[in-house]
């Protein structure tokens, strides 16, 4: 792709402002250069930098420098065809540097592949061969040449590597003799094979076109559809998408997770056929670009993915959906550490479209803005064709314990179990907790077995007879000992998935059981091939993290069960009632979605816990009320902000000097404004080592009104060495 441009030869050279693909604050800045008029801005680059050659963003192109003509260097080439950044975009990239106060390279890099941007990618091109039309006759003797011929009669134009597996001598002499042509063509590589065009169009109910109308006529930019699962929100979703693309726009259709990802291509695929492509870290480099590609070239025109979609390179941009619209994973926790809302709201702003929010379960912050008028909220109460919600049984896992029974399942959870399987249906059991044993503990001296790199315990596989730390990754084998005592008495406690599914095993041996978990999903087809083999009904039950709580679609799932419900209650963020009610909402209302009705078997210690009751009711205005209340009282988002500074260093020492720089700094501005923050204090984070790096913390509550600014400058505009200092505005988690 690249091109090479003859800038010499300009007499009059233009001048673009260029910034250099280097993420440090010691050049983040505008760099003039003199160009050709063959440069746009959005291009790609090479231009000298000091000592070397680097790539660059051309940014504007302009008339005159303020730099004398004679110092100014000249673009050696442009990288790309056409700018690989549109102009909306460089303006969204110079909004997130100055909102996030990151390196503009870093904001323009979120826009292109990683590997085009390394030059490790690029087009992929195929040889194809069509006979000549030319008169040729080959020998009687060049049986090969014939049989060549009378191929390409008949299936016509075939690739030229098909040819020469099967006829191997014959292609030269052909080509010789002008019997047939090669034609080079591009060749793209397809992320998921699918039917096209085959989705028939649903006819929408009345409370579908409903929903569909009021975004369509209404004022607001943001509209919130709250609608309980089933209620059709994904068909209001295409119908908008789909009115989009009559009016010649494009469309963006962002969801949480990679797992879902597929699931909604194939859907929109079957529905609008080539119009749309999927982008995602799961593909390979080569279709991640293929993707951006012909999204960037306008040959898509639908573009849908996890939360890095939201750059997707579209333009006249006519509809923007978020589904599940609650979820963490739309928070970004590397820098630039962006909202996904933030900058598709920006984008919808800039293309005067409309911006759809879904969910079940939407944030509190979310339905709050919809409640006070802010975002248009339309309300779907009842699933399709008023199927009722799935019927939730509470049962008290302390009863069970003192009846003996040891076993991750209620006696209620077996028996329901049985009956759906007898019945001919199938089952989704949900624990959002991977592996075999969540702790191993010596029962000598107490020691629980951690990670060497993190602060935090391994976790028993039993598939790869391992120990292993969720957060680095690391592997250890199992210990024979313990490290601390030489004790022998090593308990594994807690349960995982998989010691879920060998108890299953063991209690419906005929039964077929697939795992769906980060373990059990490696590789671009992972969550699409165990979610494929569910659907076909090639197993019975499905046992799964919350990779299976959201927005699947499975008719033939009549029961649902939750196993230890209450786990996440007790983690130390204010954000653990709600998350909990979501997941609870989220994973009991995959039941009974089709003919039968459904049920829940919910699991749990604490059952008389107020948020497990208004889960199980349903009852989400009851929870929204509740939630609201505490957090204005307790002066929680969204009445106020969470902004934690983090430190984090492998040298502890070090760490603790950058931490005690940059509180020094924080304090002055306390000081100043302290009316404006409710809490202000430094600590060591929950997880005090990850990945061998130190991590303490700077944690404040702050009113609306409070500096954020000055505390993203007071931050940045020192140096830490190999400290890492950055700023996290209500962080999705604060571990």
């Amino acid at each position: 792709m690249e091109t090479l441009i003859p800038l010499l030869s300009v007499q009059q050279p233009m001048i673009a402002e260029v910034i250099v693909d280097i993420a440090h604050s010691d050049v983040d800045k505008i760099f003039d250069y003199a160009c050709g008029e063959e440069i746009k801005a959005g291009m790609r680059v090479a231009v000298p930098f000091g000592r070397s050659t680097t790539t660059g963003f051309v940014m504007r192109v302009k008339e005159h420098s303020d730099v004398p003509a004679e110092r100014l260097k000249r673009i050696y080439r442009i990288e790309d065809e056409l700018p690989a950044i549109n102009e909306e975009c460089l303006s969204l990239a110079e909004k997130i540097s100055a909102r996030y106060r990151c390196p503009m390279a870093l904001s323009l890099r979120l826009f292109l592949p990683a590997e085009l941007r390394r030059g490790q990618v690029g087009r992929t091109f195929k040889e194809f061969a069509r006979l000549s039309g030319e008169p040729f006759v080959p020998s009687p003797r060049a049986r090969t040449q014939q049989l060549l011929l009378a191929y390409l009669e008949e299936h016509g134009e075939t690739p030229l590597s098909v040819l020469r597996a099967q006829f191997p001598s014959a292609v030269a002499p052909l080509l010789k003799n002008h019997a047939i042509i090669v034609e080079k063509r591009r060749s793209l590589r397809v992320p998921y094979r699918s039917e096209e065009g085959s989705e028939e169009r649903h006819i929408l109910t009345k409370a579908q076109e409903q929903a569909v109308s009021a975004v369509r006529e209404g004022e607001e930019t943001v509209f919130l559809i709250h609608g309980v699962t089933g209620s059709g929100k994904t068909e209001i979703y295409l119908t908008l998408i789909a009115e989009a693309l009559q009016k010649g726009k494009t469309a963006l259709f962002l969801v949480p997770e990679i797992s879902l990802t597929p699931q909604m291509f194939m859907k929109l695929r079957g529905r609008f056929g080539r119009k749309v492509a999927i982008l995602h870290s799961g593909l390979s480099a080569g279709e991640r670009f293929d993707e951006w590609e012909r999204l960037r070239l306008g040959e898509a025109r639908i573009a849908v993915g996890a939360r890095s979609a939201v750059f997707a390179p579209i333009e006249s941009i006519g509809c923007i959906v978020i589904d599940e619209e609650h979820d963490g994973s739309y928070s970004s926790e590397s820098a630039p550490r962006y909202n996904t809302f933030d900058i598709a709201y920006l984008r919808a702003k800039y293309h005067r479209c409309k911006l759809v929010l879904g969910s079940a379960t939407p944030s509190v912050e979310t339905y709050r803005r919809a409640r006070s008028g802010e975002f248009g909220l339309i309300t779907l109460p009842d699933r399709i064709n008023a199927r009722p919600m799935p019927k939730v049984h509470i049962v008290d896992m302390r009863r069970e314990v003192r009846r003996g029974n040891a076993t991750p399942f209620s006696s209620a959870l077996r028996d329901k179990l049985r009956a759906c399987l007898d019945g001919g249906n199938q089952a989704i059991l949900f624990l959002n907790r991977r592996g075999y044993a969540q702790t191993v503990m010596c029962r000598d001296c107490g020691n629980v077995v951690k990670c060497e790199s993190c602060d935090v315990p391994l976790t028993y596989h039993s598939d790869e007879n391992c120990l292993k730390c969720h957060y680095c990754g690391a592997k250890y084998r199992p210990l024979p000992a313990c490290p601390a005592c030489g004790g022998t008495h090593i308990h594994y406690m807690g349960t995982g998935t998989q010691r879920v599914v060998g108890e299953l095993k063991k209690l419906l041996p005929d039964a077929r059981i697939l795992r769906m978990d980060v373990d059990t999903t490696s590789g671009k087809e992972g969550h699409y091939k165990i979610l494929k083999q569910f659907a076909e009904k090639k197993a019975d039950i499905l046992v799964g993290t919350q990779m299976v709580a959201k927005g699947h679609d499975f008719p033939s799932v009549t029961l649902v069960g939750i196993l230890d419900a209450d786990m996440s209650l007790h983690f130390p963020d204010y954000r653990s009632g709600e998350r909990t009610f979501q997941l609870i909402t989220q994973v009991a209302g995959r039941s009974g979605r089709a003919g039968a009705e459904g049920e829940v078997v919910l699991q749990t210690y604490d059952p008389e816990n107020y948020i497990l009751r208004f889960a199980t009711e349903y009852d989400y205005e009851g929870f929204y009320e509740h939630e609201i209340a505490m957090r204005e009282a307790m002066m929680y988002p969204p009445f106020v902000k969470v902004v934690r500074v983090m430190v984090t260093g492998e040298d502890e020492k070090e760490t603790l000097e950058a931490l005690k720089t940059v509180y020094e700094k924080l304090q002055k501005i306390y000081a100043a404004h302290e009316e404006d923050f409710l809490f202000f204090n430094r600590m060591h984070s929950p997880i005090k080592r990850i990945r061998d790096r130190f991590r303490y913390q700077v944690l404040m509550r702050m009113t609306e009104s409070a500096p954020l600014k000055e505390i993203y400058a007071a931050v940045s505009e020192e140096k830490y060495g190999d400290v890492l200092v950055y700023v996290e505005e209500n962080p999705s988690n604060l571990s």
